[in-house]
């Protein structure tokens, strides 16, 4: 993330969830750089996205100018 955000620092958070009597296993990365990632803009986090979405999962992007950019990913698993 520090490549193109500035961010000088980053954190991992990984948890299971259920929801609708699935489980997921999650993961969050946050960074404290500039903001303004958009998926929609090809390259890393489409590549991600569309891996993780052909999965059966989903990906959402948090990334206000400014910052800090938050992303998270979720992946169907058996419990």
């Amino acid at each position: 993330m520090s490549k193109h955000s500035g961010a000088t620092e980053c954190g991992i958070h990984l948890s299971w969830d259920e929801n609708d009597g699935q489980t997921y296993v999650s993961a969050t990365v946050t960074d404290n750089g500039h903001g303004g990632a958009d998926p929609a803009g090809g390259g890393g986090l489409a590549g991600i996205e569309s891996r993780i979405e052909a999965l059966g999962g989903a990906v959402s992007v948090a990334s206000p100018p400014g910052g800090p950019t938050s992303v998270r990913m979720e992946l169907p698993c058996e419990s």
